[in-house]
């Protein structure tokens, strides 16, 4: 397979600081930074009691 590794997919994004901001798509998987001006929340990820 040899030396794979030197392209990244997601980088640091800009809103949230996480690094899940896909360079391809130009969205932020973890707060929709590039898709929607609100930040991306479900109620699934919310705690439950």
């Amino acid at each position: 397979m040899g030396k794979r590794g030197k392209k990244s997919v997601h980088i640091r994004c800009r809103r949230c600081g996480h690094i899940s901001y896909n360079v391809k798509t130009g969205v932020c998987s973890y707060c929709g930074y590039g898709k929607s001006t609100k930040i991306r929340k479900y109620n699934w990820k919310k705690p439950g009691k």
